[in-house]
């Protein structure tokens, strides 16, 4: 063999082991760059849920506590989501976009989400004077994982501890005993954007974080979410939903990370994960099925394609989910009430055929996120 021939085919072998070499870098790269983007942190206990509701008197379920809005419900098709957009544009100049969580507090944010969807709504009616703040994902995180638990909230030691994870019920609880903290400068500490430093904090020592002597869980208590109701059903999902009432989701049940044409994400996998349902849509409507849109907390670009949505305003990192794989994800769901609690709201349904005036786009809201970024 000519030495040209040895040359040639050493390079061949060269392309092909640099090839190969690429294939488990890219590999290796997904998984971190999937490691970072799809944090979970949802920690189910069954006993801890069973004690909670225990605490909810005889209005522990939808069907008791929002009898009214069951009872009237048409099933009409539902996007709380434009609530949430329009307060946002109203609050900050620009769309709503969904952040991306850093560590395993997904409980918090669905929660967060649920909170700040309910306060749309209450704003849109005119219910509250001001568009809402989004509220603080931290102080919730720790409230969830601390105070929930019938741990000190002095922030004197690190009672939760440093694993990530929480309560679908710990973050009702905590929004039930003592209440909300908004994005803004609270107690010298400002919370304006999330950080997942601090939610590592807080969770360990509880709202307020280390050293806070409880003055954060005081100052939570002046906007209290005193009406939380466990949903076991569709039907009271649907009639919460209709009525403008948000239902937190913890389950372990995973999704596609892509969408189909209508919207939809199949189930798939095993995530521990909470999130929130923000709209339905029903098939004796036209829906390809009984549908709930789930919005998600890891930022707008992880599903798609983006075009495959329905309507055209579907918030990017949201997804349909059908109504079977829903119902099986009620083990630990929580719908939010506003200051009356669950009654039946004739919200706006036909307000929206128009898209709201924009003063920023969408995507030049999403490329200047900085909230969960």
């Amino acid at each position: 063999m000519s030495r040209s021939q040895q040359w040639s085919i050493s390079a061949v072998v060269f392309v092909i082991a640099m090839a190969i070499l690429g294939v488990f870098v890219e590999r290796a790269t997904r998984r971190t760059l999937d490691a970072a983007t799809y944090q979970f942190g949802y920690t189910p206990d069954p006993e801890g849920t069973r004690a909670f509701l225990a605490t909810l008197g005889n209005e522990k379920f939808f069907v008791q506590a929002g009898a009214d809005a069951m009872e009237k419900a048409k099933d009409v098709d539902t996007f709380l989501y434009r609530y949430m957009d329009k307060a946002h544009r109203a609050r900050y100049g620009k769309p709503f976009v969904v952040g991306r969580q850093l560590i395993g507090d997904c409980v918090s944010w669905g929660a967060m989400h649920a909170v700040y969807c309910q306060d749309a709504v209450s704003w849109s009616l005119g219910k509250l004077p001001e568009p809402p703040l989004l509220p603080a994902t931290e102080p919730l995180y720790g409230g969830a994982r601390v105070e929930a638990r019938g741990r000190p909230g002095d922030g004197a030691q690190p009672y939760g501890g440093y694993s990530d994870g929480a309560t679908g019920f710990g973050a009702a609880k905590f929004l039930r005993d003592f209440g909300v903290i908004y994005r803004e400068v609270v107690n010298g500490i400002d919370l304006t954007t999330y950080s997942g430093e601090r939610a590592k904090e807080f969770g360990a020592y509880g709202c307020g974080g280390k050293g806070d002597l409880g003055v954060m869980d005081t100052l939570a208590k002046r906007h209290p979410c005193k009406h939380v109701v466990s949903i076991r059903t569709w039907d009271e999902l649907a009639a919460a939903i209709e009525s403008g009432y948000p239902v937190t989701l913890a389950s372990s049940q995973g999704f596609s990370s892509t969408r189909d044409k209508n919207g939809i994400a199949e189930a798939s996998g095993t995530w521990m994960h909470q999130m929130v349902a923000i709209s339905v849509r029903h098939r004796k409507n036209g829906s390809p099925d009984d549908l709930c849109l789930i919005l998600n907390s890891w930022g707008p670009n992880w599903n798609g394609p983006k075009e495959n949505k329905f309507p055209e305003d579907q918030p990017d990192g949201s997804f349909w989910a059908r109504r079977s794989v829903v119902e099986r994800m009620l083990e630990d769901a929580w719908a939010i009430g506003d200051t009356s609690g669950f009654k039946y709201r004739d919200l706006d349904h036909g307000g929206w055929l128009q898209p709201v005036p924009e003063t920023i786009s969408y995507q030049q809201a999403a490329d200047s996120l900085t909230i969960g970024l």
